[in-house]
């Protein structure tokens, strides 16, 4: 990791820990970082999972790769170097919502594999959990609901990922979910019963989740 150019700075440590805020939240802070082709569904999970989370009382928060290039990173664009400062910097930022006690998702395509390796080496143990959504580009292709398939196809979009730029998948995620065959709703429902499982959430009362994993959840770890 590189030294901050800035010199003369100390780290301030709060009066308020971890601990006291995962204690007041009822939760374990988290980074769920999605990854996955234009199309495979990321966005629409986070947001779905999101909204699910905060109905039966925890905080979450999405941070969405197009919603954090109107902002933070509007000054990066898609070539590899962008590319990987755009994912170091949400790294960064989803590491101090992980501390809040926040469990939150990022909705990143994140193509390549190191960037992703760095991400995931800002976290403590079990603060990263990494969830392919593995479909196709032919499944991606097929719903394409912004258009940009076509318009890479049409070399119109330079640097589009499964196209004119690669997509390295993960090889040891925790969780890989199909989002070609599986429903939003049962993509949400795996991951949910994947936090609670591994006690980040505590089972909820209200539908009798949590227990045994349902057979093909795809967890990796």
């Amino acid at each position: 990791m590189a030294e901050p150019k800035s010199t003369h700075i100390t780290w301030h440590a709060g009066k308020i820990g971890r601990p006291e805020r995962e204690e007041l939240l009822g939760q374990r802070g988290a980074t769920i970082w999605l990854t996955g082709l234009s199309g495979s569904g990321k966005s629409t999970l986070a947001m779905t999972t999101e909204a699910a989370l905060c109905e039966r009382g925890n905080l979450a928060y999405v941070l969405d790769g197009d919603n954090v290039r109107h902002g933070l990173n509007r000054n990066l664009g898609f070539s590899p170097e962008d590319r990987t400062e755009n994912i170091r910097r949400i790294g960064e930022v989803a590491k101090l919502f992980t501390d809040a006690g926040v469990i939150v998702f990022t909705s990143f395509i994140s193509p390549y594999r190191a960037d992703r390796d760095a991400a995931r080496a800002l976290f403590d143990g079990g603060d990263f959990i990494e969830v392919h959504l593995a479909a196709s580009v032919e499944t991606c292709e097929g719903r394409d609901p912004k258009g940009l398939y076509q318009k890479a196809r049409a070399g119109e979009i330079p640097n589009f990922t499964g196209i004119s730029a690669p997509y390295e998948p993960p090889l040891d995620p925790e969780l890989v979910l199909d989002t070609g065959p599986l429903s939003v709703e049962e993509s949400v429902s795996r991951l949910i019963e994947y936090l609670e499982e591994k006690g980040y959430l505590s089972p909820d009362p209200r539908s009798g989740t949590g227990g045994e994993p349902r057979p093909g959840s795809g967890t990796g770890r």
